[in-house]
């Protein structure tokens, strides 16, 4: 009996097991980027003399515009030439930078190379989901992508717990170090054992016409464009989280060193979304899960939004409220980003690239907004939640022209 053939490996050269864990570990390295230094802010403010507390939000915001930029570069490019080689690039400026801001001698110098490191983290962001969207399509890349959502939401579990370990027995460079090392230990498999899964036939030529013309293709299509509004709409609620994080549940609520903790079973809840989804997918449909849990997203941000409008939120009510947005937009977030992403398979990598800029820059400047509204209350975070997830729900009844649950095709 002929063994069936392994249509990850076949394409990628790997198994579907690596081809998860890697395609993994490169999308983590823009959430341990941000989260696991959240610990280490305060000291890194203290140390290079910033005033408002608030600023101190910047060393993330710095990092979401770089990438969010760069990713209208690495898309395009990665058509040309190929998934592999501005992958590399990426990351080695990524690492380059990692080890220059410890040596910075003012915020402004750390906010440039955190800019120029969130440029080489892009070619992560969009080289990534155009592997995955070049070996699979439909319901089946959103199994792989909620696989792989999985295992990239189990570091904001683990990463602050690093950024606090580093913190009590080193001080902030030393995360800057991690973070380097970590990045040239992703590359080793990148450079030895992943194989090029661009086809020749589907290479696109580096010009500004050809790069208009895809990103033409993108905005015109409904479906891509208002999935991937919806998405930034969501990601500046949590980038917007994120922002204040530490502010909340140190300051608010004095949790000191069991900030990563809390902060975790909130990373965890998205962690178990995602995998609840892998499993769920191929039964029920994208769209039957993603706009169930846009509808429980609002609902638990409205609730949210009015009990912290009517007094304080003690603790438990906090992160019962904020542990339930968290596991919708886990539900939601790989299947958006697939509905997104499936009409756009021969220019995957432009898609991608159009894709993430908006995300990221809407979605960063969306958070920074919200970060940047803190108060010394959780009510300005939970009016954020609020809007986002009205912006969220108005793009998704755009997109399926006022019909939700209902798929396009056997593929939704």
């Amino acid at each position: 009996m002929t063994k069936p053939i392994d249509q990850t490996a076949m394409l990628s050269g790997l198994t579907k097991v690596q081809f998860i864990a890697l395609m993994a570990m490169l999308m983590s390295i823009n959430a341990i980027s941000i989260d696991i230094m959240l610990p280490g802010l305060q000291e890194i403010g203290a140390s290079l003399g910033v005033a408002d507390e608030n600023d101190r939000q910047y060393v993330i915001s710095a990092y979401l515009f770089g990438m969010g930029f760069a990713q209208l570069f690495f898309g395009p490019l990665s058509d040309r030439f190929g998934r592999k080689a501005p992958l590399l690039a990426g990351l080695a400026l990524y690492a380059l930078c990692a080890v220059a801001i410890v040596f910075v001698p003012t915020f402004t110098a750390l906010l440039f190379f955190r800019f120029l490191q969130g440029v080489g983290a892009a070619a992560t962001r969009v080289v990534t989901v155009s592997i995955v969207r070049d070996v699979y399509g439909g319901r089946q890349m959103a199994e792989i992508m909620s696989l792989v959502m999985m295992v990239f939401m189990i570091v904001p579990v683990v990463a602050p717990s690093i950024g606090q370990l580093i913190m009590l027995f080193s001080e902030w460079h030393m995360i800057f170090v991690v973070i380097a090392l970590f990045a040239m230990i992703v590359s080793t498999p990148v450079a030895l054992r992943l194989r090029e899964t661009l086809v020749p036939a589907n290479r696109r030529a580096f010009t500004l016409s050809t790069i208009l013309d895809g990103f033409r293709i993108v905005l015109t299509n409904r479906i891509a464009l208002f999935y991937t509004l919806a998405t930034s709409a969501l990601l500046g609620g949590l980038f917007g989280f994120i922002n204040s994080a530490q502010q909340i549940l140190v300051g608010i609520y004095g949790l000191g060193i069991w900030f990563p903790a809390v902060f975790a079973t909130f990373a965890g809840m998205m962690a178990v979304a995602s995998f609840t989804n892998s499993r769920l997918v191929e039964r029920f449909g994208m769209r039957a899960l993603s706009h169930a849990a846009l509808l429980g997203f609002a609902l638990a941000s409205f609730v949210w939004m009015v009990a912290s409008l009517i007094g304080p939120l003690p603790l438990p009510l906090f992160v019962l409220l904020q542990a339930a947005a968290m596991f919708q937009f886990g539900l939601m977030a790989a299947n958006f980003n697939a509905m997104a992403m499936e009409p756009l398979g021969h220019v995957a990598g432009t898609a991608s690239s159009v894709l993430g800029f908006t995300q990221t820059i809407g979605g960063g400047f969306i958070g920074a907004l919200v970060g940047q509204a803190f108060d010394g209350t959780v009510t300005p975070l939970a009016v954020g939640f609020s809007i986002v997830a009205t912006l969220a729900l108005v793009f998704v009844l755009i997109a399926e022209q006022g019909k939700l649950f209902k798929p396009h095709n056997p593929a939704g």
